[in-house]
């Protein structure tokens, strides 16, 4: 079996993997042709991840001419500690008011540790009204995935 083989994530690691992470760095493809990248909050939503952005945002603009994206999620600060998720995306564009809002209550509950379903509270409510119809939601959807969790080489190389 090759290194390569070992270290890779099972479907049900990978989303464990999204599921417990913080932080996507997601490249589209600028107005220059050069590779455009920005880190960003996500949830995980169905095989992929999701968030919003602002609709006028360069990653909005780039996304409206080309709807595909590079997503990285990563972490380790040793090599045997090294672990990851690289996928291609198709992009979905999301524009209807109250399914972001939606997304940016799943988004909000996920980073001030509320479980998802949990009622907003009308402090989060009133944030969220009042950002929903500035931003897009981003839904990413992988088309081709890599992956890899050194650790389970056990220290060896």
């Amino acid at each position: 079996m090759s290194r390569r083989d070992q270290i890779r994530m099972t479907e049900d690691e990978v989303r464990a993997y999204l599921a417990g992470q913080k932080v996507i760095n997601v490249a589209s493809i600028g107005p220059n042709g050069r590779p455009h990248l920005a880190p960003l909050w996500y949830f995980p939503h169905e095989d992929g991840v999701a968030t919003w952005t602002y609709g006028t945002s360069q990653k909005a603009k780039n996304f409206r001419r080309l709807p595909e994206a590079t997503v990285l999620v990563e972490d380790g600060d040793s090599y045997e500690k090294l672990r990851g998720v690289s996928f291609e995306a198709d992009v979905e564009l999301v524009e209807d008011v109250d399914e972001i809002t939606r997304m940016g209550t799943a988004l909000m509950q996920r980073y001030s540790g509320a479980k998802p379903g949990d009622p907003a509270s009308a402090e989060l409510r009133a944030f969220i009204a009042g950002q929903a119809a500035k931003r897009i939601g981003l839904v990413f959807r992988p088309t081709k995935v890599a992956s890899w969790d050194h650790g389970k080489l056990g220290g060896t190389y």
